[in-house]
């Protein structure tokens, strides 16, 4: 189970490029069920996403991950029917960029986007449970939450022309 929010940027962290980071590229073969494909650096992966409904504001998905050859992913993004999703993953230590203790063991996934989303800058924190993500306070670089907006999901983004 995956649970996790949303945001757009309201102001990039200072030093980012002191993060570890990797550029991704995904594209879609179904978006209910979600099968997405994805690239990640040498690693190509296929994911079976399905949103869960749920009253808390946080997202919550039932994933599963399978590890393709590149042979694999170059066939099935041949028959992907949406556009791509380009994009540079920052993954930042709350905690060690705020010194914030209520951050300690989160991490932010920092998404700079590329190509045809160029300028979208979104990030998603993942928490162990509902309650953690409920009660979860942004730092100040964070922007508006859209953790609802069906808008922001890489699935819709990707269809976009």
């Amino acid at each position: 189970m995956e649970i996790e929010r949303k945001y757009l940027v309201a102001k990039l962290p200072d030093n980012l490029e002191q993060f570890s980071h990797i550029e991704i590229e995904q594209a879609y073969l179904c978006t209910s069920p979600t099968l997405r494909i994805r690239r990640m650096g040498d690693s190509y992966i296929l994911t079976v996403k399905e949103r869960i409904i749920s009253s808390s504001s946080a997202i919550h998905n039932r994933e599963e991950e399978f590890t393709l050859s590149p042979q694999s992913f170059q066939h099935l993004l041949s028959k992907c029917d949406t556009g791509r999703v380009a994009k540079t993953r920052y993954r930042i230590d709350l905690f060690q960029l705020t010194g914030n203790e209520n951050y300690r063991n989160l991490t932010a996934e920092l998404d700079v986007f590329h190509g045809r989303h160029n300028g979208l800058l979104l990030v998603e924190v993942e928490f162990p449970n509902t309650e953690s993500a409920n009660r979860f306070t942004p730092p100040e670089w964070f922007g508006e939450d859209v953790s609802s907006d069906p808008c922001y999901r890489n699935s819709f983004l990707a269809s976009m022309k």
